[in-house]
């Protein structure tokens, strides 16, 4: 009984190895043949039906195509990094030069306004400079006609009827060589020291009887600088005061070393003839 199990085993075995082994086989030359080259036919040309005697044509060979050169690499596209420092780089470049032209305008603003600052301080000063200058002259002018108003009051020809001891070339009163004074018609002069060398009357155009009294002050060359109406004036018709200035103006003292300049004062009497 177990002789005839053993021998139905060892069987099968030997059956599924033949089996095996067959279908190895078949799978084998299975691959064999599908590896093998088809024949490719010969082509024949017959010709025309005159020329049908079979002759074979030339076989033409192949020509072999050139093979494709091999393109020119494509250039690289720019990676994200390369991309983003480029960036960088232009803005930088961009910021410095907004920076550069910022400072520049800055710089310009800054000349314009100390150029602006200097002239309004070069104004400033030539504007006081004048005021002061024509303060110091109404001061001076102011002083003049105070002590001109004090020598004429000191010598008595303020009044109306003030007549002076001397004539037009007096050289003063005697025994006081330092106050010179004297008259010329309707016109006198009072000087300290000096001698009138020329009293010119006013033109007789005038509007209003009465008397003007002009405070002068005149240089070492006896030259009248300066000449305005002072205290003892009657007249209130300002261009017969106009006349008697115009007139002080025109006359002339003798010379004299002193340095600084002399106050005196002539007067007119305007009388209707």
């Amino acid at each position: 009984m177990v002789s005839k199990q053993k021998s139905n085993t060892i069987a099968a075995l030997g059956t599924v190895l033949f089996m095996i082994l067959l279908f190895l086989l078949l799978w084998f030359l299975t691959l064999t043949w599908e590896s093998e080259p088809e024949e490719e036919g010969i082509e024949i040309a017959f010709g025309t039906e005159q020329e049908g005697g079979g002759s074979q044509p030339i076989e033409s060979e192949a020509v072999p195509l050139p093979e494709p050169e091999a393109s020119a690499a494509a250039p690289q596209a720019p990676s994200s990094n390369d991309l983003m420092v480029q960036e960088d780089e232009s803005a930088l470049a961009l910021a410095k030069q907004r920076d550069e032209e910022e400072k520049a305008r800055q710089r310009a603003e800054a000349e314009r306004l100390q150029r602006e600052r200097e002239a309004q301080a070069k104004a400033e000063a030539e504007r006081l400079a004048r005021e002061k200058a024509l303060a110091e002259k109404k001061a001076k002018e102011q002083a003049a006609i105070a002590k001109a108003n004090q020598l004429g009051s000191l010598f008595g020809n303020n009044g109306a009827n003030a007549q002076g001891s001397g004539d037009t070339q007096g050289s003063g009163q005697k025994g006081n060589p330092l106050a010179g004074h004297g008259s010329s018609g309707n016109s006198s002069w009072s000087l300290a020291g000096r001698s009138c060398k020329s009293l010119p009357k006013p033109s007789d155009d005038f509007a209003q009887e009465g008397t003007v009294v002009v405070a002068i002050i005149v240089d070492a060359n006896g030259k009248v600088v300066s000449a305005k109406q002072t205290t003892g004036t009657t007249i209130s018709n300002d261009a017969t005061i106009q006349l008697a200035i115009k007139a002080a103006y025109k006359a002339e003292f003798n010379f004299t070393d002193r340095p600084d300049k002399q106050f005196g004062t002539i007067t007119y009497h305007f009388k209707f003839k």
